[in-house]
């Protein structure tokens, strides 16, 4: 199966996978699905997926599951991020945000059900049980309190305090860049490639996550919330590295960091460079 056209059946799939939800809550089903039906970029399911097509074409519709589990959790930690005792944020994907539409308790429960139903499509896809289980353990580490949790704790944490740089890094490591990377080695895991390849695509998600991040307050700091599909100019209390480095010197890293990032991808076998080359293409474009 071509990458493409795995992309787009994926979407398919995603649309056609609405649980149900028996309840005489007069919106909560509508609300649980409701932002990841509204669009997004798909990025970490599609970065799951390119490898996979990859690296084992067969294995590509086996692996629509632990793609969604991917973007369920990715969707939860948006939700919660845009709460009102987080960012407060009225703009999401270019929709109102959850807490908007409805409140501010649905909308912590819709993320809390995306969370968990994440790990219920792992245990559900038609995989070997073993493969199963090291799946749910790369989710839950970077997802968790290896990694997103305890970043956004200490992201919290020291707003409207400055930071050097390696603790600006190790934020986002944790906060950003282990979830990509964790959508790379769980690609790599399903299509049971080399462990030496599942970690260097590992460590190479972590890059590209620390680029993502950079170029996402580069965009906060010059783009207009219709442009962007959520709020900008919305990091003046946060560490950022605009805020840390000044907008010049952050576009410096952030192109430095692409052509590191593209010098590295073609290290990889050739269809997965194809893949992650057509993926990341738009990206690695200079941001206006």
């Amino acid at each position: 199966m071509q990458y493409q056209q795995s992309i787009q059946e994926f979407e398919q799939f995603l649309q056609a996978s609405a649980p149900q939800i028996p309840s005489f809550h007069p919106y909560f089903a509508t609300a649980f699905w409701e932002m990841l039906l509204c669009g997004g970029k798909r990025f970490r399911p599609n970065l799951l997926l390119a490898v996979v097509s990859g690296l084992n074409p067969l294995m590509v519709q086996n692996a629509f599951l632990p793609a969604l589990a991917l973007e369920c959790l990715h969707t939860y930690s948006l939700i919660h991020d845009d709460l009102p005792c987080m960012d407060n944020a009225p703009l999401r994907r270019g929709k109102p945000t959850l807490h908007t539409t409805y409140d501010e308790v649905s909308a912590t429960l819709v993320g809390d059900g995306l969370n968990t139903y994440a790990f219920y499509l792992l245990s559900c896809s038609k995989l070997d049980s073993s493969v199963q289980v090291q799946l749910i353990k790369e989710l839950a580490y970077a997802g968790g309190i290896g990694g997103m949790i305890i970043g956004q704790a200490l992201d919290c944490h020291f707003e409207n305090q400055a930071l050097p740089l390696e603790k600006l890094q190790e934020i986002h490591i944790n906060k950003t860049a282990k979830l990509i990377a964790a959508s790379l080695k769980m690609g790599a895991i399903i299509a049971n490639a080399p462990h030496s390849l599942a970690q260097d695509l590992w460590d190479f998600g972590l890059r590209l996550g620390l680029f993502f991040q950079i170029r996402d307050d580069v965009i906060d700091a010059v783009q207009e919330a219709v442009q962007a599909g959520k709020p900008t100019r919305n990091d003046a209390r946060k560490n950022s590295y605009v805020n840390l480095l000044g907008l010049a010197q952050a576009k410096e890293l952030l192109q430095a960091e692409s052509s590191a990032l593209t010098q590295t991808l073609h290290n990889f076998p050739q269809p997965i460079v194809k893949n992650l080359s057509m993926l990341l293409g738009d990206y690695f474009k200079e941001i206006v």
